[in-house]
């Protein structure tokens, strides 16, 4: 089991950069794939990126690709996601998420908010 907090939320224009971090607890952190979703109001909850244990294998969604990296520090327990190039569609709660293997994502923070204004 593990237990995530997001942090790094904020209120930013768009075009500007922000760094979401999700802090696990834990020391079996590297056992952990490592999923960052997001969800506007009125909108389903929807994939953003995830990164492997060991970081090697990443993923991102189309409409982010280019704009966001996913990195993680497995000695500091954390995962980043480098947003870039923001827009105002990119407003939305970001949760990160905690899955094993190919399991699904069973384990979430509870959020930090994400404002992009225009």
């Amino acid at each position: 089991q593990v237990q995530l907090v997001e942090s790094g939320g904020g209120l930013v224009q768009a075009g500007g950069s922000l760094r979401l971090s999700c802090a696990a607890s834990g020391r079996t952190f590297s056992n952990y794939r490592i999923g960052w979703f997001r969800q506007a109001p009125g909108k389903e909850r929807e994939f953003v990126s995830s990164i492997s244990g060991s970081g090697g294998v990443t993923r991102y969604a189309d409409s982010v690709k280019g704009r966001f990296t996913i990195s993680r520090d497995n000695n500091r327990n954390t995962v980043y996601l480098q947003m870039n190039s923001l827009k105002p569609e990119d407003t939305a709660v970001y949760y990160c998420a905690a899955a094993l293997a190919t399991s699904q994502y069973s384990y979430w923070g509870r959020g930090t908010q994400v404002t992009v204004s225009s």
